[in-house]
């Protein structure tokens, strides 16, 4: 059921990084379930491609690079003079999905690109949740953010999770910040999805095999790549992620939490066990 009189096709919604995988495949099930879908994407490319859906429902929309301040506001201009153009009443969800990452361990990270993963993670999103709030407090709104279950430490993708661990810390502050206009933040917690992003961050670049202090970690990262290869053919569909984002998007009080994904189980008991103990536990894993 909807979570009001108002049906999903006088719902807009926006997600960022829809070029593949979860995004593009979220994108695609809201607005078959009429939803008025807005999907950002960075490189015109993928635009184009998007274009070639023909759902009226979808609109592609390009360019959006986190890393570029300059990108957000004529976004924000061309989605609210679509809503206004559709009669809707505001954004009714902002969905946060962009995001790349490399393998490293901390010693041997790519600080430029750890770089831009700062920025497309929780800076440039922090700074569109700011342009987005005031046509999500019209809308009736909610904001989304699809992340890994980052509260645990994960060796050798602390591009991705420590970003994630930063992201949690700020969707439940906006949470009780945002609590005096009804704007639920909600995590879309995944565990192991197939995503062609998934594919390329869990390689060993060559970059990285040519640092200098690399052999101090090849055989260890050499055993954690075979046994990424064997958790790669085990990861869930994006099309799960989507299914319970739209779940989370019909509920008229969703949960602060949802879970999907191969594995996402465990990672939730790691995380509910005190720290040291989780720590314990994950330095006798690797």
């Amino acid at each position: 059921m909807e979570n009001d009189s108002q049906p999903a096709t006088q719902k807009s919604v926006f997600i960022t990084g829809c070029s593949s995988g979860i995004g593009r495949e979220t994108a695609l099930h809201l607005a078959k379930n009429g939803y008025t879908v807005f999907a950002s994407v960075r490189k015109e490319a993928d635009y184009q491609q998007l274009c070639q859906v023909r759902d009226p429902n979808l609109i592609p929309l390009y360019p959006l690079d986190l890393t570029r301040p300059g990108d957000i506001p004529p976004l924000v201009e061309t989605i609210q003079s679509e809503i206004q153009r559709r009669g809707q009443p505001g954004l009714y969800a902002l969905i946060h999905n962009a995001g790349g990452g490399l393998v490293a361990p901390v010693e041997l990270m790519d600080l430029d690109a750890f770089n831009i993963e700062l920025q497309t993670r929780l800076v440039g999103t922090v700074g569109l949740m700011q342009a987005f709030l005031p046509l999500l407090r019209q809308g009736g709104g909610r904001i989304l953010w699809i992340m890994t279950p980052a509260i645990i430490p994960t060796p050798y993708v602390t591009s991705i999770h420590a970003c994630d661990f930063a992201a949690n810390c700020i969707l439940r502050t906006l949470d009780i910040e945002l609590k005096p206009w009804h704007i639920p933040c909600v995590q879309i917690r995944c565990g192991g999805i197939k995503t062609a992003s998934s594919l390329i961050s869990t390689s060993i670049s060559e970059t990285l095999q040519k640092h200098p202090r690399f052999e101090l970690y090849s055989e260890r990262l050499t055993n954690w790549s075979k046994e990424i290869s064997d958790f790669d053919q085990k990861r869930s569909e994006p099309v799960k992620v989507a299914q319970v984002v739209l779940t989370s998007l019909r509920a008229a009080h969703p949960k602060r939490r949802y879970s999907v994904g191969y594995m996402v189980g465990a990672a939730t008991f790691l995380e509910s066990l005190p720290q040291p103990l989780t720590d314990r536990i994950l330095k006798i894993r690797f």
